[in-house]
Formats: structure tokens, sequence, C-alpha cells
């Protein structure tokens, strides 16, 4: 049978289009890969299973500080604890404001020492970015991490197992307030507090523009109406879990 070249020709080019989007992606390359292979998706918990009003919020921190001191006076006014995600060459550049934020009673998180793309790192890389990590939060606070949020929330099947032999949970979150993109308080607030239900984990980040402007209506709102905010590994289950694939929803095993 002869085929038409120009049919040939238009596949070809398809094909090849096809090919370069998958290699520029490489997270979404693995993904498909582990799809044709059988090879079982893992998730990271975004929220947690719960009838009760519980929340975590969460702040993440790779660059400046000078509105943290302003986010650490709000929390104190208003009792809540909170998790802040700590970025190893930001501890580094501010080993005092990291001991502040565990001497107000909040809990530090992993965030990767270097900030990378962690979907893309092979084991070794993931093992030693959280363990350099972990050993600086240790050294500064004491506290022995357990929770571990990705940059750019950018994971692998490779990071969460490798992650949980380390003994980490792996944080994601389900609510985004979007304050890295310089929204205002107004917006935040409406976005926070529209999503937020039983269970969730918000992220903010702790040198947003406008984040201190709008936590505090953020607190007042939810506290108003009954949530307890505590920081992420108070919200997570003890014992027996599964992770949902399709919603990432920490629940218990029944």
């Amino acid at each position: 049978m002869k085929i038409d070249k120009k049919y040939f020709t238009t596949f070809f080019c398809l094909l090849t289009i096809f090919a370069i989007i998958l290699a520029s992606h490489a997270t979404v390359f693995k993904r498909v890969i582990y799809v044709f292979a059988g090879r079982d998706r893992l998730v990271p918990i975004y929220r947690v299973q719960t009838e009760e009003k519980r929340i975590a919020i969460s702040f993440d921190a790779a660059w400046g500080s000078d509105k943290t001191p302003k986010l650490l006076e709000i929390l104190k006014k208003y009792n809540v604890k909170t998790t802040f995600f700590l970025v190893k060459m930001w501890m580094d550049k501010y080993p005092d404001m990291t001991k502040l934020i565990a001497q107000e009673g909040h809990e530090i998180g992993n965030h990767s020492a270097t900030h990378p793309q962690m979907g893309n790192l092979s084991k070794q890389q993931i093992i030693e970015e959280i363990k350099s990590t972990h050993e600086k939060i240790k050294e500064l606070t004491g506290q022995e991490c357990k929770v571990f949020r990705p940059p750019f929330g950018d994971y692998s099947n490779t990071l969460i197992e490798t992650a949980n032999e380390l003994g980490y949970y792996v944080i994601q979150w389900d609510v985004d307030s979007l304050d890295w993109k310089d929204l205002s308080a107004g917006a935040i607030y409406s976005r926070v507090v529209n999503q937020v239900k039983p269970g969730s984990i918000v992220l903010f980040h702790n040198n947003g523009k406008y984040t201190a402007e709008a936590l505090e209506p953020i607190l007042k709102e939810l506290i108003g109406r009954g949530y307890e905010i505590v920081p992420v590994s108070q919200l997570l289950i003890k014992g027996d879990y599964y992770v949902d694939r399709n919603t990432g929803e920490m629940r218990k095993k029944q």
C-alpha cells in the first residue's frame, strides 16, 4: 500500500511537536511513563478528612524577611500557631528570624535546601535537599521536622517515596491565597475565606506584599466561624491513613 507523503509528513510533524512538549515538561513526561508502565501514582497531602472545624495555615519562606515580624505579631495577637516552611538558604541568611519564629511557638517545616524543582531530582539529590535542611532546622530551633513542602508544588513518585522513607509527610495545600501574585488584601481575604472548609491547608508566603494586611481580617473571620487553626502536623491523621489519589485528601483507613 502506497502512503501519501503529505499525510506521512503531517503525522511526523505532530509526533515531533508532542515529543518536544513532553521533553520540556519533565514532570508531565514522568507521569505519562508511570501510566504506561503501570506504576501507581503517588500524591502529596493537600487536605485532611475531618468533621471538626480545624484547619492549618502555613507560610512558605524562600526570600525576604522584613514582613515576617508583622505576621508574628498578628498571629500572637490571636493566639494562633502555624507552620512556616523554610528553605535552608533562607535560614542561613536569617538565622535569628528562624529562631524567633520557633520561639513564638510555630512549627518549622522543611521547604528544601536550595528551592529546586524537586520532581526532577534523583533520589540521592532529594535526600541531600531534605536532610541538610532538617539538620539546619534542628540546629537553629531544636525541632525534629516531619513535614516537607516541595518548592513550586513540584513532586514525583521518587520524591514522595524518599520523603516518606526519611520520616516526612509531603504537604501541599487546597487553599492558595495567591499572595505571591501581589493580589490586594481584599482579594486574598476573599480567596481564603470563600474556599476554606474543615481539614483545609492554607498557603501563604512570609514576604507577600499584602499578606500581613490580609491576615488579621482572615483570622477574625475564621475564628468567628468557629475554626480552630493549628500547625500542619497537628491537623494530620495519627495512625493508619491513605491519601486519595483524586483529591489529595488524607483519610483514615477503615
